[in-house]
This record gives structure tokens, C-alpha cells and sequence, in this order.
């Protein structure tokens, strides 16, 4: 991987970090607390300019009660990983929800696969 694309990743990383942070109604300053690190560490990670350990991921998801994977498949590239992700996402919808992401996502992708076919 070049320096580039570990830098994206970092940066990706470190933007699902912080919005489960938000989302868990945590401040960095207590994240910081509760893992024994500094505030500025924690505002690194968060910004991806410092690139988390797996154990770290793993302190983060204890602490926002949600899966190390969602830091990992929201943050690749990887068309297995952003399928695992949207499915995550899928199965705590109704049925019905459900069927409308799936149309939507179709027509979408349809739509896309067209307009790349005239350039």
C-alpha cells in the first residue's frame, strides 16, 4: 500500500472513529480518560493522522459499544467490505425499507454503469 492510500485509510479510519465517538454522546477528553491516553492522541486518530492500532480499535469499540468491523468495512474500498457494510446496515430495516435501498442502490449502480459507458 502507498503512503497516499495509507493516508486515505488513516483518514477514513479516523472519521468513523470520531462519528461513533459522536454517536455513543462521548467527548474526546473522555475517551482520552478512559484509555489512558492524551487528548491529542485521541484528536489524532480522530483527524487520521495517526493510524489506530488493532488493540486500540478494539478499546474504541468496547468504549462505544458498537463492532471493531464497522471502523474496518466503512472505512475499505473493497467491494466484499462496502457489501458487508450495506448489508449491516439492511438488516435492521423493515422489509419493506429494505426492498426500496435495494431498487434505489440498483438503479443507482445502473445509472453509473451507464454514464461511465459514454466517457
Amino acid at each position: 500500500m502507498d503512503t497516499d492510500a495509507k493516508k486515505r485509510l488513516a483518514s477514513r479510519i479516523g472519521s468513523r472513529i470520531a462519528s461513533a465517538r459522536a454517536n455513543a454522546g462521548l467527548t474526546q477528553e473522555y475517551v482520552a480518560e478512559n484509555l489512558g491516553i492524551g487528548n491529542e492522541a485521541v484528536s489524532r486518530m480522530e483527524r487520521g493522522v495517526a493510524l489506530p492500532t488493532l488493540e486500540r480499535l478494539y478499546e474504541f469499540a468496547d468504549l462505544y459499544d458498537c463492532r471493531v468491523d464497522a471502523f474496518l468495512l466503512d472505512s475499505s474500498n473493497r467491494g466484499a467490505d462496502l457489501g458487508a457494510a450495506i448489508a449491516q446496515r439492511l438488516a435492521g430495516l423493515q422489509p419493506a425499507d429494505r426492498e426500496m435501498l435495494v431498487r434505489v442502490i440498483e438503479q443507482l449502480s445502473e445509472h453509473m454503469r451507464r454514464r461511465r459507458g459514454k466517457h
